[in-house]
């Protein structure tokens, strides 16, 4: 059995022959792959419900008058919409995605975002809309 000292070595070797581009044989690694075109964005997806505390239907037509009047002002450069179906604490529920795609350097959209969070939860008694973040590339 080797010893730490020969194992650590070992480890060492291949970990700067990966830095290096090597295979273990000491060859040329294959060549990285090319990045994909775009530039990082911030993209915020919110699930809204699709009912009333009551289990009256919030309407598409009711979800686009919401959309025109809230969300659109805050980011009229675009969105998409995608009407879904969900469970939420144990009931289903047709629901609405909104996905938001906006540049790191639109400092406004966190406050917009939970404005629109807040505007939607007051207008349609919603206990909650579910917002989800990441960062994309995205290309025009």
């Amino acid at each position: 059995m080797p010893c730490m000292t020969t194992r650590r070595t070992a480890i060492a070797g291949m970990v700067t022959a990966l830095m290096l581009g090597l295979t273990a044989a000491g060859t040329a690694a294959p060549a990285t792959v090319e990045q994909t075109p775009g530039e990082p964005y911030k993209r915020t997806e919110l699930y809204f419900g699709g009912s009333r505390p009551d289990g009256s239907p919030i309407t598409p037509a009711d979800f686009e008058v919401f959309l025109d009047k809230e969300v659109t002002p805050a980011f009229p450069d675009g969105l998409t919409w995608l009407e879904a179906h969900g469970q939420w604490m144990g009931g289903k529920e047709d629901s609405y995605v909104l996905i938001l795609l906006y540049p790191y350097d639109k400092r406004e959209a966190n406050r917009e975002i939970e404005e629109i969070r807040t505007d939607y939860k007051t207008q349609f008694q919603q206990q909650s809309v579910l917002r989800a973040d990441s960062v994309e590339r995205v290309s025009f």
